[in-house]
């Protein structure tokens, strides 16, 4: 589902050339479920962007469901990421000026997708949030607001789904419950969960942890540790 090879990520500090990211080289396969963990300014969530396509790489490969994004053009990027991939952010990003089933129904509603409605209160269903879908944002707890913004991730079926640091606002419980969350939708629809966390409890609950450090892989649980695919 998803390959990174050689991937080198650099920025111009002053006259100097900054690697965030270094030779980094992974395969993930449809259906796993991956945390990335490591020290803030390991490059957890510049790697997060790089494999999304909301970015490029200095050098080096990422291929996204057989696609080489290094080869897409920006509106080719976000075509692909329409269709295949799901976002989940610390911060929520829900519209403030809508209720959470019709924050759910906007992806939906994007692509024309028959059924809308039904789908997106399907989906606050699945989340817990029965009853809670005329809410807005505003009148929801954090982690209320999170299930929302996991149910619209989830809306047009991603193949799949980049979270970084989904449970940093939220208290130790309900961030156990957002994993908890991920990993059923994970498990019930075969989404492959990409998660960036500092949390290495809920990491260690991951089936695979890639660990960073200093731009470059110093564990990886998977098979393909440390090997370019």
């Amino acid at each position: 589902m998803l390959i990174a090879r050689e991937v080198t990520k650099e920025y111009m500090s002053g006259e100097q050339k900054l690697a965030v990211l270094r030779d980094v080289s992974f395969s993930i396969p449809q259906g796993a479920f991956v945390a990335i963990v490591g020290p803030s300014g390991s490059g957890k969530t510049t790697l997060l962007g790089l494999l999304a396509g909301l970015d490029t790489p200095t050098r080096g490969t990422v291929l996204l469901d057989n696609a080489d994004l290094g080869k897409l053009n920006e509106n080719e990027r976000a075509r692909l990421r329409g269709e295949k991939v799901g976002f989940v952010f610390q911060t929520f990003q829900l519209i403030p000026t809508l209720t959470a089933l019709e924050n759910v129904q906007v992806p939906l509603e994007l692509r024309g997708t028959p059924g809308a409605v039904e789908r997106a209160r399907d989906l606050i269903d699945r989340v817990g949030l029965t009853g809670r879908g005329h809410h807005f944002p505003t009148q929801l707890s954090g982690g209320e607001q999170q299930r929302v913004a996991i149910a619209r991730a989830f809306a047009n079926s991603p193949k799949i789904l980049f979270a970084d640091e989904p449970t940093g606002n939220l208290d130790n419980a309900t961030g156990h419950r957002i994993f908890e969350l991920l990993w059923s939708l994970n498990s019930d629809g075969g989404s492959t969960i990409v998660l960036v966390t500092h949390d290495s409890s809920l990491a260690s609950r991951a089936s695979r942890i890639i660990r960073l450090l200093d731009g470059a892989i110093v564990e990886d649980t998977g098979t393909d540790a440390g090997r370019a695919i």
